[in-house]
């Protein structure tokens, strides 16, 4: 049995049979060469065949992905990316039950947004073609970074413009954003399965560096947030492991967690696989977007990888942002996903203020019990992650820290330890750094029964990094009025810095409430 369907303004045949299993051949300017394979009893497409250049050829290619998005138990390749299969792993499972085709590559149209020191405000638009390559800003001699949007974003967004204008502030290197919203904008499931074309297309762009313009994949950094993660995984499958860096900005849950490492990103994708989580909530019910699970030689957890501050804002402040309607309207939808992007950013500027503390959990590094760095050597999220020396000494090394609320999310940590002196008193106690590199704001170190001799110690998150420190400044308070009018001091305090430097400072002094008291070095 036979049926044939007509669309109007071009000229297509679609052919079902039986069932049976079958093979379709489909051929188009636009397209390229389309092989799609059936193996199963299910009836599907035998033939199609589209007149190019028509008005109604995207239409075309949209519907004719939805008919191969339909197909149980099907595989579809293009010349250039090779194969892609509906089955196990990638369907039919119990965290994927939906079986589904990655769309066309003309549909997905991935495109190359090169910036460079030399153009670090337009792109330019690059396709995979030595000769055009070498006719573009691209420089050889040069670290080159790929940045993969996610879920319903686009390449020409801001936020990835100004990862490499952050990029060209520290070094010079071939920036090139990659954009797949015709592949983005769709179901959440289907975008799921486009970004394994958006990954052959990375793939492919880097054998065609190394093929034609003797480019080392070494020298690649895949950077992918969300479903970009995963894209950036599957280039890296893809090549072999070859690429020099992945890293993963908060990579998305739904479809990944607990998936095969085929199907995520994973260490093996490339030398080094970084990965910042920060919306690690179970996706039912609390809508967390990212994963919790480890999927790199070194994931870092930032303010513990689940909610992040800032983003529990009243709904007003959060849409209208010091950023505009657009970007607060984003942050109030998916803040805490967001913030893994805007951290990596931050980080490029900020070499030492994103140290990571080997933990087993984020409430042990809030107990005070991960401090200092091992060995004097702390890896930092973000972009300098790479230079830790223990950056692939094992898989799924977890590191925590703190970041900011606002803009400026760098922070840098001291163990602060306060022995007092003078009348006991309730109160509480705060001490600011003052170092060659700037002066801190004064952090609480403790609150209760303020007792000569008892040494009291906290952990501190500084947003400024005092360097070498050179003097501190006590200050006690109870606001309780006390006609005896006490007098509280410290003796000792030491400061201790991530990297275990320690510093002493003394006096014999004391001072009654609300009066500063400044000790200098033993």
């Amino acid at each position: 049995m036979t049926y044939s369907l007509g669309l109007p303004m071009t000229k297509i045949r679609t052919v079902f049979l039986e069932p049976s299993p079958f093979s379709c051949h489909f051929s188009m300017t636009l397209l390229g060469e389309i092989k799609l394979t059936y193996k199963g009893g299910h009836s599907g497409i035998v033939w199609l065949s589209v007149e190019p250049h028509r008005p109604t050829t995207m239409l075309l290619l949209w519907t004719f992905s939805l008919l191969l998005g339909t197909v149980a138990g099907g595989e579809i390749c293009y010349n250039r990316l090779g194969c892609f299969s509906d089955a196990a792993p990638w369907g039919g499972t119990i965290i994927r039950p939906l079986k589904m085709l990655p769309w066309a590559p003309a549909l997905i149209n991935t495109r190359f947004l090169l910036y460079t020191n030399e153009n670090p405000s337009k792109y330019q638009e690059l396709v995979a073609d030595a000769s055009k390559i070498r006719n573009s800003n691209f420089k050889t001699n040069r670290k080159t970074r790929f940045i993969i949007h996610g879920f319903t974003d686009k390449g020409e967004e801001d936020w990835l413009a100004n990862i490499c204008k952050n990029m060209f502030e520290v070094e010079s290197v071939n920036c090139i954003c990659v954009d797949w919203k015709g592949g983005s904008r769709t179901g959440y499931t289907q975008a799921t399965h486009n970004i394994r074309v958006v990954g052959a297309e990375v793939a492919y762009f880097v054998d065609i560096l190394k093929s034609g313009l003797g480019y080392s994949p070494s020298n690649v950094h895949v950077i992918g947030h969300s479903l970009g993660a995963h894209a950036a995984g599957e280039a890296g499958k893809r090549t072999k492991g070859t690429i020099g860096r992945i890293t993963g900005l908060d990579p998305a849950e739904p479809y990944f967690q607990d998936t095969p490492e085929e199907v995520r990103l994973d260490p093996s994708d490339a030398q080094f696989v970084d990965a910042i989580h920060t919306d690690g909530a179970p996706m039912i019910p609390n809508m967390g977007l990212g994963m919790s699970q480890t999927v790199g030689h070194l994931d870092f957890f930032p303010n513990g990888g689940v909610e992040m501050p800032g983003c529990q804002k009243n709904p007003l402040s959060q849409i209208v942002d010091i950023d505009g309607i657009w970007e607060g309207s984003r942050d109030f939808v998916a803040c805490n996903h967001l913030r893994s992007y805007k951290y990596y950013a931050d980080s490029i500027v900020n070499p030492s203020g994103f140290s990571g503390f080997s933990c087993s959990s984020y409430k042990d590094f809030s107990a005070n019990k991960c401090f200092p760095c091992k060995n004097g050597e702390c890896p930092q999220m973000g972009h300098y992650a790479d230079r830790f020396s223990g950056k692939t000494s094992g898989v799924g090394q977890k590191f925590y820290l703190n970041t900011g609320d606002a803009s400026n999310f760098a922070r840098w940590r001291y163990k602060v330890s306060v022995t007092l002196s003078g009348r006991t008193v309730t109160g509480h106690i705060l001490v600011s750094l003052f170092g060659n590199g700037g002066n801190s704001k004064q952090y609480e170190i403790y609150k209760g029964s303020l007792q000569s001799g008892k040494t009291h110690t906290n952990d501190i998150d500084s947003d400024v990094d005092v360097g070498d420190l050179q003097k501190v400044k006590f200050l006690w308070y109870n606001n309780v009025i006390n006609p005896s009018l006490p007098k509280v001091g410290a003796s000792r305090i030491t400061v201790e810095r991530n990297d275990g430097r320690v510093f002493n400072f003394c006096s014999s002094d004391t001072v009654r409430e609300d009066v500063l008291l400044n000790l200098s070095l033993c």
